[in-house]
C-alpha cells in the first residue's frame, strides 16, 4: 500500500485510536510507532491468550521494561483488558498506551468509561482531498470514496464491493451484534437510500421488514462501528420553526455506491447528488476532528422546508455550505443561504458546486467542489482560501 502523508496528529500521552476498518490505522501505527510493543487481538493466537487470562498482559509489559509505549490493536475485541491497562497506568506513569479499535460498542459496556478519561480520543478518518493533493480526483472519489484500503487496492472497485460484506462478517456476525444477519444486511440496503436524508426510522422499518425499535437498534450499531452519523438540526437562538429530525450519513460515498441497491429503474444521476453531499460531510467531519473537535456539525431546515446542507458552529466560528451538483447555479439555489443569513447574518456562507470558476454571487461565495476540498486542512479555517 503506498504511504500518504495524514493530517491525524497523535496525543502526547495515552490515547485511543477508532476508526472503521480500512481507514489506515494499522498502517499509520506501523510507520510512526515501530518500536512499540504491539499486540494484535485479530491474530487468534493472541486473542484466545488474553481472553483466557486479560492479567498476562501485565507479564508481556514487564518482560519488556525497556518499551513504554504499548500499542493494543482492535481493543475492542477483549474490553476487560482495559481493566488491566488501567491499572497499568496508575502504577507506571511512563507506560503510554494507544488502543485502536473500529468500534466502541462493547468498550462502552465494559463500565471503565474509557479508562475514566485517563487516555484521550482520537479519530482517524478517510483521506481528505488535500492528502491526497494532485492525486485526488473527484470522480474517482465520488465512485469507490476515500477509505484507504480501497483507494490503494489494485483494484478499488473490487474491494469496494467486498467492504461492507466483511464488516457484517466480522464486526456484526462474529461479534453476536444481532441475531438476524440477513435482517442486517436488508437494513444496510434500506438505510442506504437516506444517505444525505432527513432520517424516518418508520419509512426504513417498512423497506426492511422489521420493527422500528429493531431499526433503531440497528442504526445504535451502525454508529458504533463508525460506519453511520447523524447530524441534529441546527436550533441556536432559531428565528423560526424548525425541523426535528436528524439527518443520516454514511461515513463515505464509496460505501454508500456499494450498499445502494440498483436497478432498472434507478438512475444514476440519483445517487450523484447524495454521493456529493455526502463526500463533502466527510471532509467537514474529518477537517473537524483533527483540528481537536472545536465545532460541531449540523444541518438547518424550516418547518416549511427551506434547508442548507451544513453548518458548522463552535470555537471557530459559524458557516453554512449548501452543497449542489450542478455545473451551473441558478438563483433557486441561493435560497437556502439567503434565509440563513436573514436569520444568522455573522455566518460565512459558501455554495459547493461542479462548475470550474470562483463566483462571488448576492454575496455568497460560489466555489468548484474540487477545489475547496483540495484547500480543506486542519491547520486553517474553511474559507481562508
Amino acid at each position: 500500500m503506498e504511504i500518504y502523508p495524514r493530517f491525524f496528529q497523535p496525543a502526547a500521552g495515552s490515547f485511543f485510536l477508532f476508526g472503521p476498518r480500512g481507514t489506515g490505522k494499522s498502517l499509520w501505527l506501523k510507520e510512526h510507532c515501530s518500536d512499540a510493543l504491539t499486540i494484535d487481538l485479530l491474530d487468534p493466537e493472541r486473542y484466545r491468550l488474553f481472553t483466557a487470562g486479560p492479567e498476562r498482559l501485565e507479564e508481556i509489559i514487564a518482560g519488556s521494561p525497556k518499551q513504554k509505549t504499548v500499542v493494543i490493536d482492535e481493543i475492542q475485541r477483549i474490553p476487560e483488558l482495559l481493566f488491566v491497562v488501567h491499572a497499568l497506568m496508575e502504577r507506571d506513569r511512563e507506560l503510554r498506551f494507544i488502543l485502536t479499535g473500529s468500534s466502541a460498542r462493547k468498550i462502552k459496556r465494559t463500565g471503565v468509561d474509557l479508562l475514566a478519561g485517563r487516555a484521550v480520543l482520537r479519530t482517524m478518518h478517510p483521506f481528505m482531498a488535500a492528502e491526497l493533493g494532485d492525486r485526488f480526483s473527484l470522480d474517482n472519489a465520488l465512485e469507490c470514496g476515500l477509505v484507504p484500503l480501497i483507494v490503494s487496492a489494485d483494484d478499488p472497485p473490487d474491494v469496494l464491493r467486498s467492504y461492507a460484506t466483511l464488516y457484517v462478517r466480522e464486526e456484526v456476525q462474529t461479534e453476536g451484534l444481532v441475531r438476524n444477519v440477513g435482517a442486517f444486511t436488508r437494513f444496510l440496503e434500506a438505510v442506504s437510500l437516506s444517505h444525505a436524508s432527513v432520517l424516518s426510522v418508520s419509512s426504513v422499518a417498512r423497506e426492511c421488514g422489521v420493527g422500528r425499535k429493531t431499526v433503531e437498534g440497528y442504526l445504535e450499531i451502525l454508529e458504533d462501528l463508525l460506519l453511520a452519523d447523524r447530524i441534529p438540526v441546527f436550533t441556536r437562538k432559531a428565528k423560526r420553526a424548525t425541523s426535528v429530525h436528524p439527518k443520516l450519513f454514511l461515513f463515505d460515498p464509496g460505501i454508500y455506491r456499494s450498499l445502494r441497491p440498483r436497478g432498472p429503474l434507478d438512475r444514476t444521476t440519483e445517487m450523484e447528488g447524495p454521493a456529493l453531499e455526502g463526500l463533502v460531510y466527510q471532509h467537514l467531519r474529518a477537517w473537524n476532528a483533527y483540528r481537536g473537535e472545536p465545532n460541531r456539525l449540523y444541518f438547518w431546515r424550516t418547518r416549511s422546508g427551506v434547508e442548507v446542507d451544513f453548518v458548522l458552529y463552535g470555537e471557530d466560528g459559524l458557516w453554512a455550505f449548501e452543497v449542489k451538483n450542478r455545473k451551473r447555479i441558478g438563483p433557486s439555489d441561493l435560497r437556502g443561504l439567503k434565509s440563513f443569513r436573514e436569520d444568522y447574518p455573522e455566518a460565512k456562507l459558501a455554495l459547493i458546486y461542479r462548475g470550474r470558476d470562483r463566483l462571488q454571487r448576492d454575496g455568497i461565495l460560489c466555489l468548484p467542489c474540487e477545489s475547496f476540498l483540495k484547500s480543506l486542512d486542519p491547520g486553517s479555517l474553511p474559507l481562508d482560501i
